[in-house]
């Protein structure tokens, strides 16, 4: 048996203090190749024209769609106890990945 399971077959997480923290993020960018999904997540600050990735966060198909499942679960949940929850519409926010390519 593997030392971060216990008999029960629990798995033991630790959680440093520094990640316990956590990083804000207001927009999150997505790409996918057909090995992993890419999660790119962004804090926006208004009237800053540059934003920089805080987080990354890498992931096969397969846990990419079990993240979906979970976060569609919790968003369930958290309605139910607290209300719906609402989608402000907002102005499309423009990326600049620096310049573009011309052939």
């Amino acid at each position: 048996m593997e030392e971060n399971q216990n008999k029960d077959g629990q798995l033991n997480i630790e959680l440093d203090q520094e990640i316990a923290e956590g990083t804000y993020s207001n927009l999150a960018i997505i790409n996918h190749s057909i090995s992993e999904f890419i999660v790119d997540f962004i804090n926006i600050m208004p009237g800053v024209p540059k934003a920089k990735v805080k987080s990354r966060i890498i992931l096969t198909p397969q846990h990419a769609k079990r993240l979906t499942k979970a976060l569609a679960d919790n968003v369930r949940k958290f309605e139910e106890a607290h209300g719906e929850i609402k989608d402000y519409e907002q102005p499309p926010i423009p990326m600049n990945f620096g310049p573009t390519g011309q052939a």
